[in-house]
């Protein structure tokens, strides 16, 4: 019987999908990563009716890898955060996702309503880099060496 571990603890990079259309974010989310010395492969989409193309490989995304994490902002064009979440929670094939929610919205009908439809975390978005690093060394410590996620593809750990 294979043994799971969490993602830091396997051989293969964890491949991240960031759904986000502030390329500042999209930006801030890479340097952090590299900052913390992750092998991960980030992958960037710019709205949710994008981000769903990817999740289903339809093209241009047919050979896009299934995501370890999904980090998804609420407030994008054409498809907003919420409505891909209710696409994901409705769909067999991507439910079992990790989805973290990566926003500046901090209200608490947002919050309950994405938990609602599913999500796994709900954090907001420092407003610099030290706060970002911080945010991604902390989610990191959590979901990539604690937690054994869902039959994710690839994996991560720290380079040395």
């Amino acid at each position: 019987m294979m043994r799971v571990q969490p993602l830091a603890g396997q051989t293969h990079r964890a491949v991240i999908l960031m759904a986000e259309d502030n390329p500042d974010h999209v930006f801030l989310m890479r340097e952090a990563f590299t900052e913390a010395k992750l092998r991960v492969d980030l992958h960037h989409v710019e709205s949710g009716d994008q981000c769903l193309a990817f999740l289903r490989r339809v093209p241009p995304y047919e050979d896009a890898p299934r995501p370890d994490l999904l980090l998804l902002d609420l407030h994008m064009p054409r498809m907003d955060g919420y409505e891909v979440m209710q696409e994901i929670s409705a769909d067999p094939a991507l439910r079992s996702l990790t989805v973290i929610v990566l926003t500046t919205s901090a209200t608490a009908a947002d919050v309950n309503r994405m938990y609602a439809l599913g999500c796994k975390s709900y954090l907001t978005k420092p407003i610099n880099f030290d706060g970002f690093a911080g945010m991604v060394r902390q989610l990191t410590g959590y979901w990539f060496d604690l937690v054994i996620l869902p039959g994710g593809s690839q994996s991560a750990g720290t380079l040395p």
